[in-house]
């Protein structure tokens, strides 16, 4: 593990308070409420977001139009592909598991929709029901941290190649959703090493939900890498920070640093949440 992993800095806030739930990734804070949310407060909550990468905020009522609302101030709400086949608002996931349920939206690591051209740079999911035995956590990663365990070697071997990302993987091969009638679901490619736009830092850009392969390798090549690649996010648990959920629970998490897996450990009761994720204003570049 690098001797160089990064304690955030900016941690003096007026308006807000933060509980760091590892050093390095995730924090919980206090002091706010989303329904109502000063332009101080939404100033920091962005400075945090930037350093801890998720944000989890514990008991907040809120309704759709809330979400939604406290979601637009960062951009534009995104409309997830598998919104054709279902009713309700564009504008939100729905992500309820039940005994009758085929899967669990999100049971294995990925990024939200990276086969879009424009991935949702973030992703806000409240909480309505959690299993009363417990289970349903989250797993985030960080895809900083996953970069700089890589060999100087593999880094730069990685700096200019292309991987192409597609939404038939898991919409169609895993949960057996076909696409609108004559259309296809994204795909698109992106970096396989990307730079964040706001923080400039470098960060591994696969994940398995949804990359096909690495452009200009050979079939086995490519899937070796990506192999390893899979296997250092699925097997390093220092990566990550575990979020427990409530109901009344709403956690952030910027979908262009991070990657997260959420568990489906509670079978067969019931959980339920909502999500609305924004539409990234640029694409992933290197």
């Amino acid at each position: 593990m690098p001797t160089d992993v990064r304690t955030p800095l900016n941690g003096n806030y007026s308006t807000i308070s933060l509980r760091p739930l590892t050093p390095h990734i995730g924090a919980e804070v206090s002091g706010v409420d989303l329904n109502e949310v000063s332009d101080r407060q939404f100033q920091e909550i962005e400075r945090a977001w930037a350093d801890w990468m998720v944000l989890v905020f514990r008991d907040q009522k809120l309704d759709a139009e809330a979400h939604k609302a406290f979601g637009r101030r960062f951009g534009e709400l995104h409309v997830h592909p598998l919104n054709h086949a279902r009713s309700g608002d564009d504008e939100i996931l729905e992500v309820r598991t039940t005994a009758q349920s085929r899967y669990t939206a999100g049971d294995a690591w990925h990024t939200d929709v990276t086969c879009d051209a424009f991935p949702p740079m973030a992703s806000l999911l409240y909480m309505h029901e959690t299993p009363d035995v417990g289970g349903g956590d989250t797993l985030f990663a960080d895809m900083y941290l996953a970069y700089e365990m890589l060999s100087p070697t593999l880094q730069a071997f990685l700096e200019d190649k292309i991987a192409v990302h597609d939404g038939a993987i898991p919409y169609v091969g895993a949960y057996g959703v076909a696409p609108p009638s004559g259309e296809d679901y994204p795909r698109n490619e992106h970096p396989v090493i990307a730079r964040h736009p706001v923080t400039g830092r470098r960060l591994l850009y696969v994940n398995s939900g949804f990359t096909s392969h690495i452009k200009d390798l050979r079939p086995k090549e490519s899937r070796a890498i990506l192999d390893l690649l899979f296997d250092l996010i699925a097997t390093t648990p220092a990566l990550t920070c575990r979020v427990n959920w409530a109901p009344q629970t709403l956690a952030m998490w910027d979908n262009r640093c991070t990657q997260h897996h959420a568990v489906w450990d509670y079978y067969p009761h019931e959980r339920w949440a909502q999500r609305v994720s924004i539409v990234a204003e640029t694409r992933p570049a290197a």
